[in-house]
């Protein structure tokens, strides 16, 4: 039976806070207590609260924490020309890798929440109502004072990247106090996935909790500059993926060819992942898993490029996906390559025509 609004309200108010008394929903949501007790007793009859506090059954989240921006991206009509003028046209879209990653993921069907901070301004009004359709935004931390990160990109007439700014000071404002406060959501998801927006305390915190709690979790980096925010070992990492210049950074590891790319796979198994993948872009992948070989796979090529912006993003989360649906090491990269590559044939950072079921023909089609 499908959820009337005021079901669906309360249901979101608990998944915002299950340790919330009716008194306090009841206040919050502005309806008498009684009318409340009333649409919690059918939601638990109906199976969609599993008891006190109100913990929501089968509601496992993939809990994704790290950026949340406003992406700006300049298309140029003409070839670059430095030092002067260039005829753009200018897109705004949201982004972040955290979120990015989580978007991609809920229009694939997982059940997931963002943690993030942010500034109380418009730019955050505008990643919420672009977000809340894919993820739970509410436990989002709203610091006043602060701009909501936003990263600007300058794109050649091709789509390759010409130039990017990013102003993500908030992050540093992503603190291990911030972690504590959301231990339970932490402790009662699926999956953590953490970018390197996050400092190297909130990082190793992350890292803590999910091995505490036998935890699956994800590191993924941002950009070389912020391999400094990795932690010192990586045990109790289910995925480490990054791409070659990160890869050198952590690993001191040149790569120049496919023996070096593979020795950069194993160091970082020997760091204690439990899965390595280290990309190349159109050059592919190569992957390996505690116990196994690495395996180079080639990239998908796309039709042609619309926008770079996002495909990373787009491959992390269909291998995560891929991982989350009991897929082998193989067949979720093969999910990562074929959202990464109809998303380089997309103007928008995540696709919008993603769904589970669109991601499964597009690879048997490709078969």
């Amino acid at each position: 039976m499908t959820l009337n609004e005021k079901e669906k309200v309360v249901l979101d108010l608990i998944r915002s806070n299950p340790y919330l008394t009716q008194q306090e929903m009841a206040n919050e949501l502005e309806i008498p207590r009684p009318t409340l007790a009333n649409v919690i007793s059918s939601l638990m009859k109906r199976g969609k609260i599993a008891g006190r506090a109100y913990i929501l059954s089968d509601e496992k989240e993939v809990v994704c924490i790290g950026g949340a921006n406003i992406d700006r991206k300049f298309h140029l009509k003409e070839s670059t020309q430095l030092g002067t003028s260039n005829p753009a046209n200018m897109t705004v879209s949201v982004g972040g890798v955290a979120r990015n990653i989580a978007e991609n993921l809920g229009r694939l069907s997982h059940n997931v929440r963002l943690l993030t901070v942010a500034g109380n301004d418009t730019d955050w009004e505008k990643i919420v109502q672009q977000s809340s359709a894919f993820m739970n935004v509410t436990d989002a931390g709203i610091l006043f004072g602060q701009s909501t990160g936003s990263y600007s990109a300058v794109l050649d007439p091709n789509g390759e990247l010409v130039i990017a700014m990013a102003n993500m000071g908030v992050y540093d404002l992503l603190s291990t106090d911030y972690i504590e406060d959301k231990s339970r959501v932490l402790s009662n998801s699926s999956m953590l996935v953490i970018d390197l927006n996050c400092p190297k305390e909130t990082v190793t915190a992350v890292k803590v909790v999910a091995q505490n709690n036998q935890i699956p979790l994800t590191i993924i980096p941002v950009s070389s500059p912020k391999m400094n925010r990795m932690p010192d070992d990586l045990e109790g990492v289910t995925w480490f993926i990054c791409n070659r210049d990160e890869a050198e950074a952590y690993t001191g590891q040149v790569i120049e060819n496919d023996d070096d790319w593979q020795e950069a796979v194993y160091k970082l198994l020997d760091f204690g992942a439990e899965n390595v993948i280290v990309t190349r872009g159109a050059k592919g992948v190569m992957a390996a898993s505690i116990g196994t070989a690495a395996v180079r796979f080639k990239a998908i090529e796309p039709m042609y490029i619309e926008d770079v912006t996002g495909a990373g993003d787009a491959f992390v989360a269909g291998v995560l996906h891929g991982y989350l649906q009991g897929a082998d090491l193989e067949e979720s990269i093969l999910m990562g390559l074929h959202n990464a590559a109809k998303t380089l044939e997309c103007s928008f950072t995540v696709r919008p025509d993603l769904t589970n079921d669109r991601l499964t023909i597009e690879m048997e089609d490709y078969k």
